[in-house]
């Protein structure tokens, strides 16, 4: 992404021209009357009938009717009748066009919309034109439904428009006209797109229309319209209907308008957000993690004002009403797990073991003990007040008056309380009780305590105080011992509900309702019209509009400012914007207004100060589930570990407060090193809240780079930079982000160095290659020392003090050439003999005998030579016991076989002896002692072999436990056989990873060894076949690697000690690998405490270094505008959805340090935005 700049286009030509011709399809309903090519004239008169149809039909009827010839409702009934069939034989001349049309496969074009656009006509009523004008249905289930509601639309429009009624409506002729005109207008743009060919919405909530949804939505709100008219018809003794009716005919010529700006949602989205604001204004709830629990949370919800209506006693009403709104107010999902662990057997593991970091506060017997005691509590005292006040009204009255002192009081402390538990105060000045310059955590823990501590003083009494002085207040009303009533039932319920599920939000309102109760007459309106439940609702509603109308306005601030100071934002319209919106500011006040009553997003088009109302939709903006979608790369991974123990982390500041008054919608941003968090408050209940964490891409592109820059310019100047006075202001107040706290989390440092110096220095590579083979027998030791068998067979060789033989390669004086160079030939037949699956195995398949040579370490055993022409049985036995040349077998790993008299320089294993009983336990296992390097080879590197460091390791073994620990390992550090064995697995090992020349390995292949690359030998394939091997060969390279590099840092290694702490370091606390490996992803999620890798930047030259730490670290947590994010989201749905402008280098997306722009395009749901982490719901305990 380039760098941001004012000649950026909105968006480019080709857009341009798309979006001219899409936007007058949309606003007429699908007419696609601008194509981009010359089309018959054949084509706009055909759409121009079928648009016109509707009107047709319905002006039969409404002339008809006119002539008093037919009765209203029988003119409406011909109408939609005669609409059905229209719509049908509309239907099947689509379907018998498909049918008739010959299916072709298209090559893939480069661009597909003006592919789109391609059509080639023959005639006025050829197949390729009805294709054109009536794409059809894809089920068949649609095409009758639609057909059918069409008629239904046009029938009930016919009666709705009728001159006779809006003339009764408005005694006017001039508008009766108009209204008829356009309404018909309306009318027929709604029946186009149900019928004919539907437009593509504004209002675009899914990114797939699967269930062809889309076409309902004008007609949905035609049916709204329509309804309300009928409800006058028939209901004529209210006048407030009638008025309503008469504004909902003048803005039903206006639907049009409002459906191509987009301020309509589309059906699903209605849906979802009226369920949404139902359940949490008037139901007293709040919005839910997921589409289901949202639907169960309101069906149930919606029954309890139901079953409280019908319970004769008003105690009963009472008990029921907290009760049930304490018990809906907490997460159910944690109630069902509680009663699964009560019913499961004791003792039985329940799912598999979670890593480390997921070891999060639960909602365990603590917490379901401190609900018991409030809800029993809460019941008794509601059972208890509201029984003594049916008894005396005046101290009744006087009770809750009391009350209301002490709630005013209680929102006084809690508010104060509240404030010092974040950075700012209002998000303006600074507060002087907050830990200044922080940086350290420990310094930070120290200082933060003490504001814990008011803290813990501040949940106590927010979460058991205050709810319990509400239900006292709400139990002691006078309401609620008078005459069941609807309003009384639906007011309580949610009252009941609300001091549970928000609390912050009840007691506001209900020092409010109070408030207002005091201070003005008995009979006014408001107080002896509504009772107390009512008062609530509608002071909750008027709380919310009046916080989204403050948030939007100063979203519109942010936008309209910064388009004209910050100068990377100036445009060339940018000076006639900033003017229209200073004249036209009322309306720009309205359209804010209208959006915050709708609670729908307000939206800058472009992310200019050109602002609409974006149609209602879900608080979470996004259809898809939470968490289901992500563009998992590499990085995602320290995302994964880091979100238990940011839970962790976050519990205890939400419940001190620092996060301020925590509302469904809201979001955080936090931030550590490069990487950033995105918070998301899904839902909000008793000691609890649900929240969804995304991770933003590590890998900074420069817009991205740019925003991260000014988040940690803001975060500086709030946390790190010493104030030069106690108060002050915030110095990045007109940014969308304001500071709020900082979090402790256990967590990643991610350090990245250069090499340079380190793996090119001579000195180093050479004492590197000196290194490895020290590591090489650390790692081989412990590893046979660890092996699970191991205790076994000490104890059940303990009292064996036989000496046991072993294949060893003997290194000493041989009669044989050195090299398989001085062989005169190898004898290739016997090569055949041998079995490829069965050549390293010890029993080889000889083909030729078809029989299996057993060979086993034991004395006494005569071994067959494979290849020779005298070889023994297998069942011929020798009474012999010490070494004898004809024991000797030839295991060549990768060449043929020699024959007995030609076999100059066969890596030859002899049968010896160790001279310890125990040395074969530390054994290296059989299969890696032989290998396809000569023996002379191996002699010539032989001296490399530390023996000193061999038998120090040896000493140094933990693997017995007897007494007599330290003299059996003395022996086996003398075991002269066993020391033959390693050198030759060591050896063998080390060659293969360098060959057998001397010369200084160089940076280049240091890093291909490390990455896994192997020379191409016989070795190789050698190591290959053998995995497990591989991988400690593999080990030790990595941790001689990371020893150089700590010996080139810190200093050089001063003794076998210091060595051995390294390496144990090394195998306990560190992963040493590559980061593209599965085992690093899975070291970071069992928190391995560091992690190392190597790597080449090609761009730069250099082999750098990458060290991740695992310790605690501060987080730095900043909330976020929620109405900015809602608004550059839903910009963000209608460019890439309507306009598809999805180009990479658009206006839209680039960097805006104000708006975070570049931020907040990454956070949204895939595929509109490109988090690389996206976390299911996460549930958050707060006691």
């Amino acid at each position: 992404m380039g760098r941001m700049s004012p000649d950026v286009p909105l968006l480019n030509d080709y857009k341009q021209d798309f979006l001219l011709k899409r936007f007058p399809q949309t606003v007429l309903g699908g007419p696609r009357l601008k194509l981009g090519y010359c089309a018959p004239p054949y084509i706009y008169v055909n759409q121009i009938v079928l648009f016109l149809m509707p009107w047709a039909l319905g002006g039969t009827g409404t002339l008809l009717y006119q002539l008093d010839i037919l009765r209203d409702y029988s003119a409406a009934a011909l109408s939609g009748g005669l609409m059905v069939i229209t719509a049908a034989v509309i239907q099947l001349t689509s379907a018998h066009a498909k049918s008739k049309s010959v299916v072709v496969q298209r090559m893939t074009a480069l661009n597909i919309l003006a592919e789109e656009d391609e059509h080639e006509f023959t005639s006025c009523s050829g197949a390729e034109t009805v294709r054109f004008l009536i794409p059809g249905k894809k089920y068949v289930a649609n095409t009758v439904f639609h057909s059918g509601l069409a008629g239904l639309v046009c029938g009930l429009g016919t009666w709705y428009l009728l001159p006779d009624r809006m003339t009764s409506l408005y005694g006017s002729p001039g508008a009766t006209a108009a209204l008829f005109v356009f309404g018909w207008l309306t009318l027929c743009i709604a029946e186009y797109s149900l019928i004919v060919n539907t437009a593509t919405e504004t209002a675009t909530f899914q990114t797939q229309d699967t269930y062809e949804i889309t076409p309902l939505l004008r007609p949905l709100y035609i049916f709204f319209f329509v309804s309300v008219d009928l409800a006058h018809r028939f209901i004529v003794n209210i006048p407030a209907l009638e008025q309503v009716n008469q504004v909902l005919h003048i803005l039903f010529v206006l639907l049009p308008l409002l459906w191509a700006l987009g301020t309509l949602p589309p059906p699903d989205a209605l849906f979802f957000w009226a369920v949404e604001q139902v359940l949490e204004f008037g139901l007293g709830g709040s919005s839910m993690s997921s589409h289901l629990r949202l639907l169960a949370m309101f069906i149930t919800s919606a029954g309890t004002p139901v079953v409280s209506y019908f319970i004769p006693s008003t105690v009963g009403v009472v008990l029921f009403m907290t009760g049930l709104g304490f018990f809906l107010s907490l997460n159910l999902s944690d109630l069902s797990l509680v009663f699964r662990r009560g019913v499961a057997r004791p003792g039985v593991e329940r799912g598999p073991k979670a890593f480390p970091g997921s070891c999060g506060h639960r909602f365990g017997r603590k917490e379901c003990l401190l609900c018991t005691v409030v809800l029993g509590v809460a019941l008794l005292e509601a059972g208890l007040l509201h029984h003594y006040a049916g008894v005396s009204q005046v101290s009744r009255s006087s009770s809750q008056s009391n009350l209301g002192y002490v709630l005013m009081a209680l929102l006084s402390i809690l508010w104060i309380l509240g404030e010092t538990q974040s950075i700012y105060i209002f998000g303006i000045f600074r507060n002087p009780f907050f830990p200044k310059n922080i940086q350290a955590v420990s310094v930070f823990s120290e200082k933060q305590n003490k504001l814990l501590k008011i803290g813990v003083v501040r949940w106590i009494l927010l979460t058991i105080v205050s709810p319990l002085a509400m239900v006292a207040f709400l139990a002691l009303d006078s309401s609620l011992h008078g005459l069941h009533s609807v309003t009384v039932s639906i007011g309580f319920t949610r009252a009941f509900r609300t001091v549970w599920q928000n609390t912050e939000n009840a007691l506001l309102e209900t020092v409010i309702v109070w408030a207002v109760y005091m201070v003005s007459h008995t009979d006014c309106w408001w107080n002896r019209s509504l009772n107390t439940g009512v008062r609530l609702l509608l002071i909750g509603v008027m709380r919310d509009r009046v916080r989204q109308f403050i948030t939007k306005l100063q979203f519109a601030m942010t936008v309209l400012l910064a388009s004209w100071t910050e100068k990377k934002q100036h445009r060339k319209i940018t000076t006639t914007l900033c003017v229209l919106n200073a004249v036209f500011a009322p309306f720009v006040l309205i359209i804010i207004v209208f959006s915050a009553l709708l609670s729908s997003p307000l939206l800058p088009l472009f992310t200019l100060p050109i602002f609409l109302v974006g149609f209602p939709r879900p608080g979470q903006s996004w259809p898809g589930a939470v968490g289901t979608a992500a563009c998992v790369c590499t990085d995602t991974v320290f995302y994964q570990q880091m979100v238990p123990r940011l839970t962790v982390a976050l519990q205890t500041a939400v419940a001190a407060g620092s996060f301020g008054p925590l509302l469904p919608g809201s979001h955080y941003l936090g931030r550590f090193e490069d990487r950033l968090i995105w918070i998301m408050v899904l839902e909000r209940g008793y000691s609890y809240c649900c929240i969804n964490v995304k991770g933003l891409e590590l890998q900074e592109t420069s817009c991205h780079t740019a925003e991260a820059q000014r988040v940690d310019e803001v975060f500086e100047s709030a946390f790190q930079q010493e104030p030069s006075r106690t108060w002050f202001l915030n110095e990045h107040l007109g940014n969308v982000l304001t500071p709020c706290t900082v979090l402790p989390v256990k967590l990643y440092s991610d350090a990245k160095s250069v090499l340079t110096g380190i793996i090119d220095s001579h000195e180093n590579l050479q004492e590197f290659r000196d290194d490895l083979v020290k590591v090489l027998v650390w790692v081989l030791i412990q590893h046979c020392s660890k092996r699970p068998s191991l205790q076994e067979n000490i104890r059940r060789t303990e009292n064996n003090r036989e000496a046991l033989p072993v294949v060893l390669p003997a290194l000493n004086t041989s009669p044989y050439p050195k090299s398989l160079e001085d062989s005169d030939s190898l004898n290739s037949d016997t090569f055949h003999d041998w079995s490829d699956d069965c050549i390293f195995d010890d029993e080889p398949t000889i083909k030729n005998k078809k029989e299996k040579l057993q060979f086993k370490d034991r004395p006494g055993t005569s071994l067959p030579i494979p290849g020779s022409v005298d070889s023994q049985s297998a069942d011929d036995r020798s009474t012999s016991t010490g070494p004898q040349n004809d024991l000797y077998r030839t295991m060549l790993l990768g060449f043929p076989a020699v024959d007995k008299g030609q076999r100059e320089d066969a890596a030859f294993i002899p049968l010896v002896e160790f001279s310890c009983p125990q040395s074969h336990l530390l054994s290296v296992p059989e299969e890696w002692r032989s290998n396809c390097t000569p023996h002379s080879r191996i002699t010539e590197a032989s001296p490399l072999f530390p023996e000193d460091w061999y038998q120090f390791v040896l000493r140094q073994v933990e693997c017995f436990h007897s007494e007599e620990k330290s003299g059996v390992l003395e022996e086996i550090a003398k075991d002269k056989a066993l020391k033959a064995v390693y050198v030759h697995t060591v050896m063998a090992c080390y060659i293969g990873l360098f060959g057998t020349d001397n010369m200084v390995p160089s940076p280049g292949q240091i890093v291909r060894v490390y990455s896994g690359g192997l020379p191409c030998s016989g070795t190789l394939d050698w190591l290959s076949e053998k995995p497990e091997l591989f991988q400690l060969v593999q080990k030790a390279f990595r941790y001689t690697l990371k020893l150089m590099v700590d010996k080139a840092s810190l200093g050089p290694v001063e003794d076998f000690e210091e060595l051995m702490d390294c390496l144990r370091e090394y195998e306990r606390d560190w992963y040493i690998g590559l980061v593209t490996e599965e085992q690093w992803k899975e070291a970071i999620l069992e928190e391995k405490p560091c992690l190392f890798s190597l790597g080449y930047e090609s761009s730069m030259g250099v082999y750098t270094a990458r060290v991740l730490v695992l310790q605690e670290l501060l987080v730095h947590v900043g909330k976020l505008n929620a109405e900015a994010v809602r608004g550059q989201w839903a910009n963000l749905s209608w460019e890439l959805l309507y306009a598809t402008n999805d180009d990479e280098e658009r206006y839209s997306i680039q960097a805006h340090p104000l708006l975070l722009r570049n931020l907040t395009v990454q956070a949204a749901d895939p595929p509109l935005g490109y988090p690389i982490f996206s976390s299911k719901p996460l549930p958050i305990h707060l006691c």
